[in-house]
């Protein structure tokens, strides 16, 4: 595949990553407020961390992307889709990851976020 082809793949994968990450918000966290209520929920029933939470629903993905690597074509759930949800969740973390630093750091005076 040549560089060309690839950026135009590459718009098309940010745009469904875009949409799945908006049909997500709508299904899973019911709040614009809080982009991670659904797994501050999750957290809080299994008295773990938010972001455990998380990362169990992204080794889900993982999973059947492995899977499929392996030659395990057919599943519930098309590998592109699960690639889609792996990237939604990453972008997750790297947001709470951005959002404990910015607590972090207000808590130690030197930046407000």
């Amino acid at each position: 595949m040549n560089k060309s082809h690839y950026n135009k793949l590459f718009k098309v994968f940010i745009n469904e990553i875009t949409s799945t990450r908006d049909a997500g918000q709508k299904e899973y966290a019911h709040s614009e407020d809080n982009v991670f209520a659904n797994f501050e929920r999750v957290a809080e029933s299994l008295d773990i961390t938010r972001e455990k939470a998380l990362m169990t629903y992204l080794l889900k993905h993982i999973d059947g992307i492995k899977a499929y690597i392996k030659g395990h074509k057919s599943q519930r759930e098309s590998v592109s889709g699960r690639i889609t949800d792996a990237i939604v969740y990453l972008f997750l973390l790297w947001a709470m990851i951005e959002e404990n630093e910015c607590i972090t750091t207000q808590t130690k005076k030197q930046e407000k976020c």
